[in-house]
C-alpha cells in the first residue's frame, strides 16, 4: 500500500479490480441512456433527423416528427450530464487507482460515486423534486474532486 502499482501486477491489484468493477457498472449505465434516449424518441415520435422519420411517411407526413420533445430532452440532459461526470470519473479513477489507496477507501469512493450517478439517472428521469438530483450529482462529483485531491498529493507531494 502506498506505493504505484506496476502495469504488470494490475489485475492482481484489488484496488484495480475494484476500479474496474465499478467503473464497467459507471459506463455500462451510460451507454443504457443512449437506449432510454433511443426509446422516448420511438414512443413519443420526435427525431432529430429526417432520414429517422422514414418509418412514419414520406414528404410533408414526415416532416411533423422532426421535433423536440420535452421527456426526450430530459433523458438527453441526463445522458449528457453522464458524459460531463462518468468521463472524468473514469481518468481520474484510473490515476487514483494506480496511486495506491487503502483498498476500503477505494471502495469507499468508487461505490459512493456509483450509487450517485444511478440515482442521478433516477432523479432525473422519474424525476423526482430537487434538492435530489442536485445532491446527487453533487455527492458523484465530490468524489471525484477527492480523488484527483490524493492523486495530485501523491503524485506532486502536496
Amino acid at each position: 500500500r502506498g506505493e504505484m502499482a506496476k502495469s504488470t501486477q494490475l489485475i492482481d491489484n484489488e484496488v484495480f479490480r475494484a476500479y474496474a468493477t465499478y467503473t464497467a457498472i459507471v459506463l455500462l449505465k451510460m451507454m443504457l441512456m443512449s437506449l432510454v434516449t433511443a426509446y422516448f424518441r420511438l414512443t413519443r415520435k420526435a427525431f432529430a433527423n429526417p432520414e429517422d422519420t422514414a418509418s412514419f411517411g414520406k414528404g410533408e407526413s414526415a416532416k411533423k416528427y422532426l421535433r423536440t420533445d420535452p421527456d426526450v430532452e430530459r433523458v438527453r440532459r441526463g445522458h449528457l450530464n453522464d458524459l460531463e461526470n462518468i468521463v472524468p470519473f473514469v481518468g481520474i479513477g484510473l490515476l487514483y487507482a494506480l496511486s495506491g489507496p487503502e483498498l476500503s477507501t477505494a471502495l469507499l469512493h468508487f461505490r459512493i460515486f456509483t450509487g450517485a450517478r444511478i440515482l442521478h439517472t433516477f432523479a432525473y428521469l422519474i424525476p423526482l423534486p430537487q434538492p435530489g438530483r442536485g445532491l446527487s450529482w453533487a455527492v458523484g462529483y465530490s468524489v471525484t474532486f477527492s480523488m484527483a485531491y490524493k492523486v495530485l498529493k501523491t503524485a506532486w507531494l502536496l
